[in-house]
């Protein structure tokens, strides 16, 4: 009997499904474009809810820290504003300083409460830079650790998170709280 290749065929490899990443990959709940409307913008509506159902690790005056619901690592947060501006020069003096200075505690939070031995900063400007949300800035802080960049996401191109996010958004507000 002939082998045949092609999806549905066994081939020896595991497979590690996650259809929960579906809607993110197709966009379920996002608002489009650099001018997208407030109505519907995931973080204008994270932001009205309790801390808890939203997964706000803290709230300052102009932004909030939450965790980001697809994360790379576990502890991957980001710093929002209120205010529902689509680009970092849209930010008034204030909200720069708020954003710098929550992007500093957020780190010494990560260090003190997960061990963090690096991070990766940054924010993507326009959808075409890779914004999934161009409308409403964000800028990411991702913990890393040695070691963390095993097989599963090069060899086998998934990643393994060891922490729900209810927990995670429980270590951080606690540690926020500390530090």
């Amino acid at each position: 009997m002939e082998q045949r290749e092609g999806p549905g065929v066994p081939d020896g490899y595991e497979r590690l499904w996650t259809p929960h990443r579906m809607a993110y990959i197709q966009g379920e709940g996002k608002p489009t474009g650099e001018d997208a409307d407030i109505e519907g913008c995931p973080f204008c509506e994270i932001a009205k809810l309790d801390d808890a159902e939203g997964n706000i690790v803290a709230r300052g005056q102009s932004m909030f820290v939450v965790l980001n619901k697809y994360p790379y690592n576990s502890g991957h947060v980001m710093v929002v504003p209120f205010r529902h501006v689509p680009d970092y020069t849209d930010l008034d003096a204030d909200e720069v300083a708020e954003m710098g200075s929550l992007t500093q505690r957020v780190m010494t939070v990560l260090r003190s409460a997960m061990g963090a031995h690096g991070f990766n900063i940054g924010m993507n400007q326009g959808q075409v830079a890779g914004a999934g949300i161009a409308g409403h800035l964000h800028q990411h802080v991702v913990p890393r650790w040695g070691g963390d960049a095993n097989f599963m996401p090069i060899i086998g191109r998934t990643k393994t998170l060891p922490q729900y996010l209810s927990d995670t958004r429980e270590q951080l507000a606690a540690a926020w709280e500390r530090v």
